[in-house]
């Protein structure tokens, strides 16, 4: 057999290392860009209050408070270029884009290293013990990826609070928050209406399965830097299909349900299915994906790795992500008799 792609013909390549909702495109996005094809050939702010409004009712917050933007790495550009900040604290690990974005912007980083003996969690009192007034910005992603970890939102506004007495401005990465049970309750977006410090950034691209479409949005209550924003933005930024699209599609609910039903599921099955192997730790996920480290001596992510491409399965070899080494691996979930091979493939080599 030639070496070609990463799979033996009898199964397809399943990106396990992509975090995209396992039921693939909404039906809604599709319907509403057939119906829409035409409708290029008008600028796109025609549609944008429409869309607004679609995000404001999804996400629990005023049409006013909304920043759109073509992404989410666009979004942290975004911020970094209003804010300017000359230093920041990133926890590690995290999405490496905080941290490309922040060099890219010629800030000066301090890393905080969450702790594998408290299983990558959020530690308020030692944070906020790091904490000084030296900081412009600090980027927290919640759920953070790649340890699929989650932080209270009690948690988050103490950390607003102290970081609006020494002048920080925080940034909370919420791309994968839809994944989360009871996220509702776990958002900050309700924050904003008490802190001006703090801005909430959501995408579409990895619940809704359309990293295609970039689409983007942030939360945030500053009328001095909305002002900004508004001066300096590039107008008509996302095209008109996309929020025809994207206004549909936070109405289907249909979609929006049965897809948080299917993860939560998964993910306690595999969870479950992995746990009593003496060879893994694994990291209690609360979004779409979940870390593991592999304690047995002769085996590396590396070595995992190929085992899953062989099978069609390509996970998130962990050992260039700051703060983790080649004992880690990260992957999603997907559908059942996916993630049953996944599951199988990974304690092959256990």
């Amino acid at each position: 057999m030639s070496n070609g792609p990463l799979r033996i013909e009898q199964y397809d390549t399943v990106l396990y290392n992509a975090n995209l909702n396992p039921m693939g495109i909404p039906e809604s996005v599709k319907k509403a860009l057939s119906e829409n094809i035409d409708n290029i050939i008008r600028y796109p702010n025609d549609y944008y209050g429409n869309l607004k409004k679609a995000i404001a009712t999804y996400a629990g917050c005023a049409e006013e408070h909304l920043v759109l933007g073509s992404g989410s790495s666009d979004l942290i550009r975004l911020y970094c270029a209003l804010i300017a900040p000359k230093k920041a604290l990133l926890p590690i690990p995290s999405f490496s884009e905080y941290e490309n974005v922040l060099n890219i912007y010629g800030c000066d980083i301090d890393f905080y290293e969450y702790k594998e003996e408290n299983d990558f969690k959020f530690d308020l009192a030692d944070f906020v013990g790091h904490l000084n007034s030296s900081y412009d910005m600090i980027i927290l992603g919640n759920p953070n990826n790649p340890t699929s970890q989650i932080i209270s939102r009690d948690d988050i506004e103490t950390l607003a609070e102290v970081c609006k007495e020494l002048e920080i401005f925080l940034v909370i990465d919420e791309m994968y928050i839809d994944f989360a049970e009871d996220y509702h309750k776990l958002t900050s977006i309700p924050l904003v209406k008490e802190y001006s410090n703090i801005a909430i950034l959501r995408s579409v691209s990895k619940f809704f399965a359309v990293p295609g479409l970039r689409l983007a949005y942030a939360v945030m209550n500053n009328p001095e830097y909305m002002e900004v924003l508004k001066i300096t933005s590039t107008p008509n930024s996302i095209s008109t299909l996309t929020a025809a699209a994207c206004t549909e599609m936070f109405k289907d609910n249909g979609y929006i349900n049965e897809s948080q039903s299917q993860i939560f599921t998964e993910r306690n099955l595999i969870y479950s299915a992995m746990s009593t192997n003496k060879n893994v730790k694994l990291f209690k996920p609360y979004a779409n994906y979940m870390l593991v480290k592999i304690l047995k001596d002769d085996v590396s992510a590396n070595q995992i790795a190929a085992q899953c491409n062989l099978k069609g399965i390509v996970i998130r070899n962990c050992e260039n992500i700051r703060g983790l080494n080649n004992k880690y691996i990260r992957f999603c979930f997907m559908k059942p008799e996916q993630n049953d091979l996944l599951v199988n493939t990974i304690l092959e080599l256990l």
